[in-house]
């Protein structure tokens, strides 16, 4: 009995090792057997020209395409010096850094609004009161199969039956690196529907880098998601939330709106908080929801596929999520943002229609593509320049919006300040416009 139960583990770890498809490596809820090391043939065809998965990015890479954009762009990026290290340390800047916060600078006072005219503001919540955006950092995880079986209650119900009922989607901000290690997860994610973002190549502090690194960080982290995915996210999330307006400008200049959160379950510093702490935090959070905190507006909440500790959390609190909250949804559906990805074959509900009842929009297959073309649209309004909407955070995203996409206004009219981007910048954008992504519709 021992000998058949340990050939039939090692033909299971076997499978996965030569798992080719995000299909295969979502059968099993076995961490073992989730993270086994795997090779992905497109991942291999495309590494050359990528940094090294988990150091700093920067353009020392075969992608030619990203040199000359950088180039073109340096110029205009606002004159703000790098602060601290890459891994958090501020004590040099900290002391002498202006209180009036010149830069906008997150990880000083949590500052949103820019002081640069013409960049978006961070989106930080739901506009429709009493809503939970379902936000999820640091994926893709090798052992998330569990909780995104949660997510689309299709494969778990965590005992309780009316979970099997329901279908509910997250935005997961992937981190390139981890995208590139875990291909076949990544794809999982957005053919069960869930809202694809990038979050940094290397998962590094933004405002520690040079130009070239977080120009680098942002674009790699979005190229690799078009390259394994097939879809170009138009949302960025700095990690550990620190970003000012040096780099909201680089990620406005490649198409991505900045996202922060309102509220953080803190589940990251599980090895140092006890569990309790973070119960404790999820449970502020719905006491506030109880108490009338969030009747005016809704929020998105901070919390991560960062290994099983913070998914079972997440999973555990679920069903009181459900009974504080009148809505749990998606960053785009809570802003009736139905296209959130430059290729126009990905359609999400509006916000009208998750209220109804809809929950499934149409996805083309996920595809990997070797070193595809990515359109990066500059949004400055200037002529000769690309622009593009960046349709996040609108006031109007509210319960009473209907339409395809009501509340996704153009951004050109806010961005007309920026400094202006030479024509050969379009030159460059037009020469690697995409096209949808071929392969089978998912019906989601």
């Amino acid at each position: 009995m021992a000998l058949k139960t340990f050939v039939a583990a090692s033909l299971t770890l076997a499978a996965f090792s030569n798992a080719q498809s995000w299909q295969d490596k979502a059968v099993s809820v076995d961490p073992t057997a989730e993270c086994l090391a795997y090779s992905y043939a497109p991942v291999q065809a495309m590494i050359s020209n990528y940094p090294t998965i988990w150091q700093i990015a920067n353009l020392q890479t075969a992608d030619t395409n990203a040199v000359a954009l950088f180039n073109t762009l340096n110029s205009s990026i606002p004159q703000i010096a790098p602060k601290g290290t890459p891994m958090g340390d501020f004590s040099n800047v900290t002391p002498t850094y202006p209180a009036t916060d010149p830069d906008c600078w997150w990880s000083w006072h949590q500052c949103t609004t820019p002081k640069i005219s013409g960049i978006a503001d961070d989106v930080t919540r739901c506009p429709t009161p009493n809503t939970w955006g379902l936000t999820v950092d640091d994926g893709p995880n090798c052992s998330h199969n569990a909780y995104y079986a949660l997510l689309d209650y299709t494969h778990y119900c965590n005992q309780q039956d009316y979970l099997q009922q329901q279908n509910q989607k997250a935005t997961l901000f992937y981190i390139g690196s981890n995208v590139f290690d875990w291909p076949l997860e990544a794809q999982r994610g957005l053919a069960d529907g869930h809202e694809i973002c990038a979050h940094t190549w290397s998962h590094r502090y933004m405002t520690a880098l040079t130009n070239e690194e977080a120009f680098a960080e942002l674009y790699f982290s979005k190229k690799a998601i078009k390259d394994v995915l097939g879809i170009t996210p138009q949302c960025w999330r700095p990690p550990f939330g620190d970003v000012d307006d040096r780099i909201r400008y680089i990620a406005q200049a490649l198409g991505m709106q900045t996202v922060i959160w309102v509220e953080d379950t803190f589940d990251y510093e599980y090895p140092s908080l006890p569990s309790t702490t973070i119960d404790q935090n999820y449970q502020n959070i719905i006491n506030k929801a109880l108490n009338g905190t969030y009747d005016t507006e809704g929020i998105l909440v901070l919390s991560h596929e960062l290994e099983n500790f913070t998914m079972s959390e997440n999973m555990k609190w679920f069903p009181k999520i459900q009974q504080a909250f009148k809505w749990i949804t998606p960053l785009a559906v809570c802003n009736n943002n139905t296209n959130p990805y430059v290729e126009q074959g990905y359609t999400y509900p509006n916000f009208a229609q998750w209220m109804s009842g809809v929950r499934n929009g149409t996805l083309l297959a996920p595809t990997a593509s070797v070193n595809a073309p990515v359109s990066l649209p500059f949004s400055s309004g200037h002529a000769g320049s690309v622009s593009t909407s960046i349709p996040y955070g609108s006031p109007t995203a509210t319960a009473g919006v209907t339409g395809t996409n009501a509340a996704a206004p153009s951004n050109s009219s806010g961005a007309s300040s920026l400094t202006a981007i030479s024509t050969s910048l379009a030159a460059v954008l037009l020469t690697t416009l995409v096209g949808l992504a071929s392969g089978a519709v998912l019906l989601l």
